[in-house]
Parts: structure tokens; C-alpha cells; sequence
């Protein structure tokens, strides 16, 4: 009868080595622990559903805004150009200072027309001197041709000639106004209070009236020009058209704010002026112009900006962050959190944006909780854990 083999017997019948025998014993008793022990351990727990941040859609009036690029120019813009021929002897300005009405900007060399004046003024004493003489002819022709002493046709002469003597005279005189007033010219004055911008004539130029020497600004206020489309003008037309309401050109009578390059809001408001007489047919818009007060003159001609204006309001929109709608294919959507802590894809129609919200018009009612980061790689479906962050005004 057969036995089984034992370590002993290995180790005569097989001539293997002790420890070779002794490691084979040993994992095998280490297999089949491991083995005993493998069946008995239970499974490991699924992993905890991933926490995602919603918030819940709201409802609320808003207003909606409209915003146009502007232009900055002066409220009044005068260019200062010399009324006479001549040198340029001075420049009496601070240039970009603030100047007043009547200030002495340029010097042009008076020497010719202080000569003009002094010809001009001999010429009205000549004439004045014609006159004397043909007022004493009459008074000495009057009786002698009374009395027949001479011929009448000589005092008619001599009326005559009084009156082209007089003639002269107001003639002289008006040469002696204008060669007073050329002399003036050659000081150039400003003719407005502004800001008075940098000289386009050096000192020695040949300055004529098409030359111009400067501008001047006055800007505060400043004028605001900016485009709305013809659709818009429309919205407005009656309100323009009336006498009630023409600095208020909106419903929601807001005033008008100004964004300035860097982004932010100019603190002044400004008000309507006036809209242009036609619609530009190249681009199908219309002119505005709004004035915003400018203390400091810190505003300057030129400028870009953005003009802003609450046009409409939008009653019980509901409104939810921008990062909370996706758009796939064309089609928005937002990730709705059920009452089941599962995510619900679902398509939504959104209207206006603002600032950093949408207004969803279809497919979603207030109160429903959305994920804040709409394209997270969560399926529909998926169960999460929800971290509520507030309202859609908080989860910007």
C-alpha cells in the first residue's frame, strides 16, 4: 500500500538539499493563509458622491442696460487764428493752462500797421482840412450869389464839393478805424474761458488768418457723442419729439453714465443735449449728445468711452450666474440638483446678459438649485453632494 511522501522522504529519495525543502514548506503554508484569509475579507465601500457648489436660480426686477462708445469733445471748441498778416513775436500762454475770455495769447509785430494807423490818421486830417475849406466857399458864395454877384452854378459847386469833402471825411475816418483795429489784431486774444492746447506756430513764423495758432476748449462740461441704432432712436422718437421727459430719454429714468478706457464708472452722471437731424445711412445710426460735468477738467477732447444707460426693466426675471450655463451645439443649459441630489441636464432659452448674471426666459423656475460650474464633467444622472453657496447674486 502507497503512503505519501513526507519531508523526510524528500530529503532521502530526492537527495534535494534541507533548506530548499524547508522554503518550499513555507510558502506553501503562506499560499494557503493567504488564500483562507482572501475569502473571508468583505468588499471595500464605494467612494462618496463628489460635492459640487450650487446655488438657487432667483427672481427679481432688473434693470437692463445699454452701453454705446462715446466720444469726448468740448462743450464749446474755439480756434484761435490771427485776423492780420504777420511775424509771430510772442506766445503769452501757459500752453495746455486754463485761459479766460480776452486773455492776450500771441504777439504778430505791430510795427506796419502802427505805420497804417499813422498814414491812416494823416489822411483823415487832410480830408478834414478839404472840408474846412469847402464849408468857408459856401458861406462866402452864399450872399454874392443872392445878390448876382456871381454865377449860381459856382455855389452849386461849391455845395457839391462840401459834400465830397464830407465824403472824405467819413471815408478817412473809417480808414483810421480799421488800422486801429489791424493794430489790435496783432494781439490775439482767446475768445473763449478754456483750456488752451499746445501752439502749432513757433515764435518768427509768417502767421496769416488761415494759419491756426491754437484751440480752445472749454470743457467743463463736456459733450459726450455716441451712435444708437435706428431701432433704438425709434424706442425714443415720441419722448424726443415732446416737450416732457427730453432729459430723461429712457423708461427707467436713470441718467446717463460714462465708462471710461480703464473700465471704471466716471462718478459724474450726465444728461441728454440733443440728437442729430438724420440717420446715417451707411451705418444706420443717429447721433446723441450728453453732457457730464468735468470739475478739474480732468476729462479731455478726444476721449473713448463708454456711455451707459438703464433703457429698459425686466419684472420677476430669473436670473442665474453665467458660469452656470453651458452651451453645447447651440443650445444653453444648465445642470439642475433634484431633490434626489442627482444632476438633471436641461435645456434652457437665456436673454439678457448682466454684468455677471443671465436672465433665463424658459426652462427653469426660481428656486430650483443649478451647478455654479455648469462645465464640470458630471453626467446626468449623477449623484452628488450639493454645498450651497446663496442665491445667484452671490455666485458671481
Amino acid at each position: 500500500m502507497l503512503r505519501p511522501l513526507n519531508a523526510k522522504d524528500l530529503m532521502v529519495n530526492c537527495r534535494l538539499p534541507r533548506r530548499w525543502i524547508v522554503s518550499f514548506a513555507l510558502h506553501a503554508i503562506a499560499a494557503l493563509a493567504f488564500v483562507a484569509c482572501g475569502g473571508s475579507q468583505a468588499a471595500p465601500a464605494p467612494p462618496p458622491p463628489p460635492e459640487v457648489t450650487i446655488t438657487t436660480a432667483v427672481q427679481r426686477s432688473v434693470p437692463v442696460s445699454s452701453e454705446w462708445i462715446g466720444t469726448l469733445d468740448g462743450s464749446i471748441n474755439a480756434q484761435i487764428r490771427p485776423q492780420v498778416t504777420g511775424y509771430l513775436l510772442k506766445r503769452l500762454y501757459r500752453e495746455g493752462a486754463v485761459v479766460r475770455i480776452g486773455d492776450v495769447l500771441f504777439e504778430i509785430d505791430p510795427r506796419p500797421f502802427e505805420v497804417a494807423l499813422a498814414q491812416a490818421r494823416a489822411q483823415l486830417a487832410q480830408a478834414e482840412a478839404q472840408l474846412g475849406k469847402a464849408e468857408m466857399d459856401i458861406q462866402r458864395d452864399t450872399p454874392l450869389a443872392r445878390e448876382r454877384a456871381i454865377a449860381q452854378s459856382q455855389l452849386d459847386n461849391d455845395v457839391q464839393a462840401n459834400l465830397a469833402a464830407q465824403a472824405t471825411v467819413q471815408s478817412a475816418r473809417a480808414g483810421v478805424d480799421t488800422a486801429t483795429l489791424n493794430l489790435g489784431f496783432t494781439q490775439v486774444t482767446s475768445l473763449i474761458d478754456g483750456v488752451a492746447a499746445i501752439a502749432n506756430a513757433q515764435i518768427g513764423d509768417l502767421v496769416s488768418p488761415a494759419t491756426l495758432l491754437t484751440s480752445v476748449s472749454q470743457v467743463d462740461p463736456i459733450n459726450a457723442y455716441f451712435p444708437i441704432s435706428e431701432q433704438e432712436y425709434m424706442a425714443i422718437a415720441g419722448r424726443l419729439n415732446s416737450n416732457v421727459g427730453r432729459t430723461r430719454l429712457w423708461e427707467s429714468g436713470s441718467a446717463l453714465q460714462l465708462v471710461l478706457a480703464g473700465g471704471e464708472v466716471y462718478p459724474h452722471a450726465g444728461s441728454f443735449l440733443a440728437v442729430d437731424r438724420e440717420v446715417d445711412a451707411t451705418t444706420g445710426t443717429i447721433r446723441i449728445s450728453a453732457a457730464f460735468p468735468n470739475p478739474g477738467n480732468v476729462l479731455r477732447p478726444g476721449q473713448y468711452g463708454r456711455v451707459r444707460a438703464n433703457t429698459k426693466t425686466l419684472p420677476n426675471a430669473v436670473l442665474v450666474p453665467q458660469r452656470a450655463v453651458t452651451e453645447l451645439q447651440g443650445q444653453s443649459q444648465v445642470k439642475v440638483v433634484g431633490p434626489d441630489n442627482r444632476i438633471h441636464v436641461r435645456p434652457v432659452r437665456v436673454g439678457t446678459r448682466l454684468d455677471k448674471e443671465w436672465v433665463v426666459e424658459d426652462g427653469l423656475q426660481p428656486g430650483e438649485r443649478v451647478v455654479v460650474d455648469a462645465a464640470s464633467s458630471l453626467a446626468d444622472g449623477a449623484l452628488v453632494r450639493p454645498k450651497v453657496v446663496g442665491p445667484s447674486s452671490e455666485a458671481k
